[in-house]
């Protein structure tokens, strides 16, 4: 059943259209590869900022969202996408106020989220995930996603977390509390949520795409059912006014949030 699900769900969220052109990739490839099968154009990367509250702003690119908390301590990022677009994720941090990343919260291991780290770790950014995440990195390993595999390689030391946790860790940072939670296995096994506490605000990594449907990574440790416990979990903290930033897609609030666990009830249930 695992193999099942995660083959819908990697049908689901990337769509035929998407199917047609990424094509089916036994060998695993590498950063290039990946980008040609799936349409990425890692020299003109658009990045695109949005202000959530005062202070806090998710940037939009090529890989999962990245939130930036800008204040008198410094920069705080959660997740950092690509060396490949570094410098045009410092330079959209640039624009709307903020200079060097002082920290870099990794949501989990995946390379869309957390591969930039080769480029920050380098610079003196800190960088912080879950235990299980940093093991991950250090280890290296395939990314099966079905339609494609990609290898991602063990980081070098300079690029691994410097502080991880195993339940959760909270951050003084910006005359605020930055908690990290971690509530069970669920598209990894080293999976955080970020909680903005001055801004009522989570950052939720892949456990909530809402750009489509989830890829579960089983042989990273995730399952539907910690998926749905995951951002049950997340909803029991937070309110009707949360600012929920998903991995990817459009910035929302809880009750999206709600609907999406309704389908991930719904598709498990279907499967079964």
């Amino acid at each position: 059943m695992r193999t099942i699900l995660q083959a819908v769900f990697a049908v689901l969220l990337i769509g035929s259209a998407e199917l047609a052109k990424a094509g089916h990739h036994e060998d695993a490839l590498n950063i290039e590869q990946l980008a040609q099968a799936f349409g990425w154009d890692l020299e003109s990367a658009d990045i695109q900022s949005q202000k959530v509250a005062d202070g806090l702003y998710v940037l939009f690119g090529i890989g999962g969202n990245i939130a930036v908390s800008i204040g008198e301590d410094g920069v705080l990022i959660v997740d950092d996408q690509l060396p490949q677009v570094m410098d045009k994720i410092e330079a959209a941090i640039s624009k709307i106020g903020g200079g060097k990343i002082d920290y870099a919260i990794n949501t989990h291991w995946h390379f869309d989220h957390a591969e930039g780290n080769n480029a920050l770790g380098p610079k003196g950014t800190t960088i912080v995930a879950h235990s299980n995440a940093r093991a991950d990195m250090q280890q290296g390993g395939i990314v099966n996603m079905v339609v494609a595999k990609y290898n991602q390689q063990p980081y070098p030391k300079e690029a691994l977390p410097v502080f991880t946790y195993d339940k959760g860790m909270q951050i003084h940072f910006n005359q605020g509390e930055i908690d990290l939670r971690n509530f069970s296995s669920a598209h990894t096994n080293g999976d955080t949520v970020v909680i903005f506490k001055a801004h009522n605000a989570v950052h939720m990594g892949d456990v909530f795409n809402n750009a489509g449907y989830p890829f579960i990574d089983v042989d990273s440790g995730g399952s539907i059912d910690g998926m749905i416990n995951f951002c049950e979990q997340t909803l029991n903290i937070s309110t009707e006014d949360t600012i929920v930033i998903p991995g990817h897609g459009p910035v929302t609030n809880t009750a999206t949030l709600g609907r999406y666990v309704t389908m991930l009830k719904t598709v498990r249930d279907r499967v079964a």
